[in-house]
């Protein structure tokens, strides 16, 4: 097959990466990429959010598969776009998309399907909003409607916070567009899981679990990034959670969608907090997670391109889909100042420096033509994971790697699966 992977961060390499295992993938590209996905794939100058141009390059390559990896994408309608040219694609509708792209709709697809979350309350008048917080004690989410590249949640512990945050959110727009609604929440504690499963709109995939860190700092401190690091499986995963999980958010999920004329084809993303009274969820995501990804995707038993397709065609209920549950530990390595202002362009040293059960998914790097280096080109530059026979040697064997791998100002968390 011809396939066509649109994006350029780690968890685009990582696809590419596990997609270049099949069988069934002969051919391979990747719009725009980075220098990993660039050493197993074809590396194609278009910009990922300009549909016309992705729908172009589909067609003259003759692409059969078209795996969309970010968000934005999806929730501007480049998988409808691609079916109406008749070129099969993997992700959710736009309509679909409003899982991640709308949190008031989330909130109310899982209102109605009687999927456990938070109390909440959407605003799009923020003196209303303000209004509400000075009736409310107690801390408080406050979150961006759209999409905010995972940065547009604002925990608030107190009154003061939240206020500021809805002043920032609506008034100052700091998230754009995505902030002239808001979905006020409630705090919800406990620990944290990303789950992900498979569906075809109908049927819904065993799932798989990571636990991902936000925060750029050790002890999940300072300000949300993208991203710094996941591992897998949780240690406090069981098949009685996984059960609980799947009969009471996943499985509902899908059948409202369903039942709405809003079929969900794809990875569906729940991000699961798992209070005293049961898990609940804080959001759902429209596609794979990042740095999540580059943790699971290597415990994927199953030939990936056999998955997209039953998802594409409807047939997800005629595979099983295996993952096995060997620990996977993954660490970001960022650039200086990330996520506020950094420099890019500091060229990477020790990448060909391999050491026991680990490796290395690029997100943002390029090549140097003049120099032929590969060099930094964004905030957050690789993603090095390891493997082991427990979560403690996967650990060790992934720092040992990162620390094999230099470049001017990098920067990682050094708790990662802690």
């Amino acid at each position: 097959m011809n396939i066509l992977v649109v994006g350029s961060g780690g968890r685009e390499h990582a696809l590419a990466w596990r997609i270049s295992q099949s069988d069934s993938a002969h051919n391979i590209w990747t719009a725009n990429g980075n220098a990993g996905t660039n050493l197993i794939s074809t590396n194609v100058d278009v910009d990922p959010l300009n549909t016309e141009a992705i729908i172009q390059l589909a067609q003259n390559l003759v692409i059969e598969l078209v795996v969309v990896g970010p968000e934005t994408p999806l929730a501007h309608g480049l998988v409808d776009r691609l079916y109406k040219v008749g070129i099969p694609a993997f992700g959710p509708s736009k309509s679909a998309a409003q899982i991640e792209s709308s949190k008031s709709f989330a909130r109310q697809i899982i209102t109605e399907a009687q999927v456990p979350g938070p109390d909440y309350h959407i605003f799009t008048d923020p003196a209303l909003a303000l209004s509400f917080i000075d009736k409310t004690t107690g801390p408080l989410v406050v979150k961006a409607d759209g999409l905010a590249a995972g940065k547009g949640v604002l925990i608030c512990m107190d009154q003061s916070s939240a206020r500021k945050a809805v002043v920032t959110t609506m008034s100052d727009r700091i998230f754009g567009s995505a902030g002239d609604t808001i979905v006020i929440e409630e705090f919800l504690s406990g620990p944290e899981v990303s789950v992900f499963a498979f569906s075809d709109g109908i049927s819904v995939s065993k799932p798989v679990a990571a636990c991902d860190y936000k925060r750029v700092g050790n002890g999940d401190t300072g300000p949300n990034t993208g991203g710094m690091g996941s591992y897998t499986q949780p240690r406090f995963w069981s098949d009685e959670l996984e059960h609980q999980i799947m009969t009471n958010i996943m499985e509902p999920t899908i059948r409202k969608l369903a039942e709405k004329n809003i079929p969900y084809t794809g990875i569906l993303y729940a991000g699961i907090m798992l209070t005293q009274s049961g898990p609940r969820v804080l959001e759902f995501n429209c596609r794979f997670g990042d740095p999540e990804t580059q943790v699971i995707l290597p415990l994927l038993e199953t030939d990936p391109i056999q998955i997209m397709n039953a998802c594409t065609s409807g047939t997800l209920d005629s595979i099983t889909v295996k993952w096995n549950d060997k620990p996977h530990v993954g660490v970001v390595m960022t650039s200086g100042g990330y996520p506020d202002k950094y420099e890019t362009g500091r060229a990477i040293k020790g990448l060909e420096n391999e050491s026991p059960n680990s490796m290395v998914f690029h997100a943002g790097t390029r090549h140097d033509p003049d120099t032929g280096d590969i060099v930094t080109s964004g905030g957050r530059v690789l993603t090095v994971v390891g493997w082991g026979a427990s979560i403690d040697d996967a650990k060790a064997n992934a720092y040992t790697r990162v620390n094999n791998i230099h470049f001017d100002g990098s920067n990682c968390r050094t708790d990662i699966s802690d």
